[in-house]
C-alpha cells in the first residue's frame, strides 16, 4: 500500500529493532545514514551488485528478528522476501524513487506515485530533517539539483557555491560533490571494509571532519577514497581516449578488485553529453554496464535489447545498469545500437 510523509516518519519513529537494506551508491548509503542517525537503532545491510532484494535477504531478517525492514533506494523488491519476512514477523517499509513496481503487504513510499521523482536521500532528510549535509551530498550524487540543495547553497556556499546551477555542475565543481565521491569511493571493495567505512561515517557529523581530514575517522575515509581514486582516474584516461565520432561510446575493463562503472560512466556523459556512454567491468563471465545518455531513454532501449540475452538491466531514462553473460555481449551491443539507430 501507498503510504505518504507523516505516515513514513510514524513509522521509522515507532520502529524500536529495524534493518535496514539499502543500495551500494551514494543515495542508498546517505539514505542508511539519514535514517540510522536519527533513530539510532537496528542495523545496515548493503545490497551489492544487482539492486533487488529477494528471498536470500530473508536470512538476514530470520537472523536479526526485527520488528521492521526498510529497504532504501532499491528498484526490485520481490514478493516472496515480502511474505517471508512477514511469516518472521517484521512489518516491510519499502521508500525508493524508481518506477514503481505493485507489491502486497509492503508500506511503499514513492514520489513516482505522484508523477514527481526525488533521490531516496532526499526523501529520508524530509523524514529525519537532520543532517542536512547528508541529503544533499545523497541528492547531488544521484544527478538531481533539487530546491533541498538549492537552499543548502544558500546557507553553505563554501561547500556548494551559489553559481552552481545544475546538478552536473555540483557534482563536478563542488565541495559537495567531491564528498559525493568520497562516500560512493568508500562503498568499493571487500564487504568487511564497506560496513568498516559505513560505521565510521554514522558517527561523523560534519562534512569537514572529511572533507578536511580534522580527524582520524575523516582521514580514515578520506584514505580509502584516496586508493580508489588512484584506480578510478587510470580507468577514466583510458575510457577517454574511446572518444572518437561515434555516437556510442564503450569502454569495457576487466578488474577483480573494485566496480567503478557508475562512477565512470556518470563522469563520461557530463564531460561529452552529446554521447552515449556504455562502461563495462567483466568479473567472472559477467560484465556488468553502466549506460548513460542526456537524449535517449533508456530504459525503453534497454528492454528491447536484451530480448534473447542471458541477462538483466534497468534504471532511470537517462541512466541504466545491464549485467550481461560475456559470450552475449557483443550480440548486446549489436542490438543496443541498433536500437539507437532507430531513434535518429
Amino acid at each position: 500500500m501507498q503510504i505518504n510523509l507523516k505516515q513514513l516518519k510514524d513509522e521509522l519513529d515507532t520502529a524500536s529493532n529495524p534493518i535496514f537494506l539499502f543500495d551500494d551508491d551514494c543515495d542508498g548509503l546517505c539514505s542508511f545514514l539519514l535514517f540510522w542517525r536519527y533513530l539510532r537503532e537496528g542495523k545496515g545491510f548493503v545490497v551489492k551488485g544487482r539492486p533487488l532484494v529477494d528471498l536470500k535477504y530473508a536470512r538476514k531478517v530470520e537472523e536479526n528478528l526485527p520488528d521492521k525492514v526498510f529497504i532504501l533506494d532499491i528498484a526490485q523488491v520481490e514478493q516472496d522476501f515480502i511474505d517471508e519476512a512477514r511469516r518472521l514477523g517484521s512489518s516491510v517499509v519499502w521508500v525508493d524513487h524508481h518506477p514503481p513496481e505493485e507489491r502486497a503487504n509492503v508500506k511503499h513510499y514513492n514520489p513516482r506515485y505522484q508523477g514527481k521523482n526525488r533521490p531516496t536521500s532526499q526523501l529520508c532528510w524530509e523524514v529525519t530533517e537532520k543532517d542536512e549535509w547528508i541529503g544533499v551530498t545523497g541528492t547531488v550524487s544521484d544527478w538531481m539539483y533539487t530546491d533541498l540543495v538549492k537552499d543548502f547553497s544558500n546557507k553553505r556556499p563554501e561547500l556548494i557555491g551559489k553559481e552552481i546551477k545544475t546538478a552536473e555542475q555540483a557534482l563536478y565543481d563542488s565541495r559537495i560533490g567531491l564528498l559525493a565521491r568520497i562516500l560512493s569511493f568508500n562503498m568499493k571493495g571487500k564487504l568487511s571494509d564497506v560496513m568498516k567505512a559505513i560505521k565510521v561515517l554514522t558517527r561523523i557529523p560534519t562534512p569537514e571532519e572529511i572533507l578536511d581530514q580534522t580527524s582520524d575517522a575523516g582521514k580514515f575515509i578520506y584514505k580509502r577514497y584516496e586508493n580508489v581514486d588512484k584506480m578510478y582516474s587510470k580507468l577514466l584516461k583510458l575510457a577517454m581516449k574511446k572518444v572518437d565520432k561515434d555516437e556510442i561510446v564503450e569502454y569495457i575493463y576487466s578488474d577483480d578488485q573494485w566496480s567503478l562503472t557508475k562512477d565512470l560512466s556518470n563522469e563520461m556523459v557530463y564531460r561529452h553529453p552529446d554521447k552515449v556512454i556504455i562502461i563495462g567491468r567483466e568479473k567472472d563471465g559477467d560484465v556488468k554496464m553502466s549506460i548513460r545518455s542526456v537524449r535517449h531513454n533508456l530504459r525503453a532501449i534497454l528492454s528491447k535489447c536484451l530480448i534473447g540475452i542471458e541477462g538483466y538491466g534497468g534504471g532511470h531514462e537517462h541512466a541504466c545498469g545491464a549485467n550481461v553473460k560475456k559470450h552475449d555481449l557483443e550480440r548486446f551491443l549489436r542490438q543496443f545500437r541498433e536500437e539507437i539507430g532507430k531513434t535518429k
